[in-house]
């Protein structure tokens, strides 16, 4: 662990609190400029977004981020406003496709924890070895995660997907993630590594030299379940990256996740995308990203309506100190709550 930015957590001087310098990337994607595009155009649009967000990661360095966590499907617009099979094409395999394998150089250059939300396709479901393109895989909305020395920890997929107006229609591009082993092991046995990466089931905590993370993709957040799972697995740090328009959400935005961070008492990371996106133009997406303590406190947010780097340096012993007031995970009646768990 760290005290202060690039320095280690010493248990023989507890005084030293344990901080970690965090950052948040929100960004206006690249968008189409007719409803037609061809695939050369949506390749090309994908490579505008990560040349963007390098840049963008480049700058969360400087200012001595050790962990950073872009945005939902960073490398294009928020194409789940149409229901096109072309967006198919953007998919890749996590962890061997160019982009993750990209973030890996990035993560191992800057010695800095990377959170990298893209749109995957699960090639042990696809025929053959992936050549590119999405034809015969299993798609999926999917994070993943990349320790400081460049090492693929692995990955989360969403749980929960929206299908719904003004074009949240995810349930044509995405399966729901799978429950996954980690959902059916106790907590002690769901710590992911290098050596056994988290295969994007369950709720993964991934333990990092900076500090425990985990993961909820955007229309997670609507769900106390998994937020919850998230705290019994011993998160410090819950990044949520999303992509959210005015009129719809924004009301919710400054309610659902504060309240995750007191009820399970760690740090949330909330991060939206900017702008309005063409062709579709279904709202605003208003970023507004945030960072929260275990009080539920907003402790540091963003612009509405800039590409922004948000960083902020986040003491993980308050999560001691509130804990020793409120013991939530002591009091709780796991025994009592049989209606949640069913289907």
């Amino acid at each position: 662990m760290v005290v202060g930015p690039g320095r280690l957590y010493d248990p023989i001087m507890p005084e030293h609190p344990r901080v970690v310098r965090a950052a948040l990337i929100q960004a206006a994607a690249p968008c189409l400029e007719t409803p037609s595009a061809s695939p050369d155009d949506l390749r090309a649009l994908k490579a505008r977004s990560i040349e963007k967000h390098l840049k963008l990661i480049e700058q969360a360095a400087a200012k001595g981020a050790q962990i950073c966590c872009l945005q939902e499907l960073f490398f294009s617009p928020y194409f789940c406003a149409e229901q096109e099979t072309r967006w198919y094409d953007l998919a890749e395999p996590i962890p061997d496709g160019p982009t993750v394998r990209l973030m890996m150089e990035q993560a191992r250059r800057h010695r800095m924890v990377l959170v990298v939300p893209i749109y995957e396709l699960d090639t042990a479901a696809a025929s053959g070895a992936w050549s590119g393109g999405g034809a015969g895989g299993i798609f999926y909305n999917a994070a993943a995660v990349i320790d400081e020395q460049g090492r693929y920890l692995g990955k989360y997929r969403k749980k929960h997907l929206p299908h719904c107006h003004p074009g949240f229609w995810e349930k044509f591009y995405f399966k729901p993630g799978n429950a996954g082993t980690l959902a059916l092991t106790p907590p002690q046995a769901r710590e992911p590594s290098p050596e056994h990466p988290a295969d994007g089931g369950g709720y993964p905590v991934f333990p990092t030299r900076y500090g425990r993370i985990g993961v909820y993709i955007c229309y997670d957040r609507h769900f106390p379940e998994g937020a919850r799972e998230l705290g019994l697995a011993g998160a410090e740090i819950v990044f949520n990256p999303s992509a959210t328009v005015a009129g719809l959400s924004e009301y919710l935005w400054k309610l659902e996740q504060p309240a995750h961070a007191v009820a399970n008492q760690y740090f949330v990371g909330a991060i939206n995308r900017v702008g309005f996106e063409k062709p579709w133009n279904i709202g605003e997406f208003y970023g507004s990203s945030y960072f929260c303590n275990p009080r539920g406190q907003i402790i540091a947010q963003a612009s509405r309506d800039r590409d922004e780097v948000l960083v902020a340096d986040l003491n993980l012993d308050e999560i001691r100190q509130v804990r020793e007031v409120w013991q939530f995970y002591r009091d709780r009646r796991p025994e009592t709550y049989q209606t949640i768990a069913r289907s």
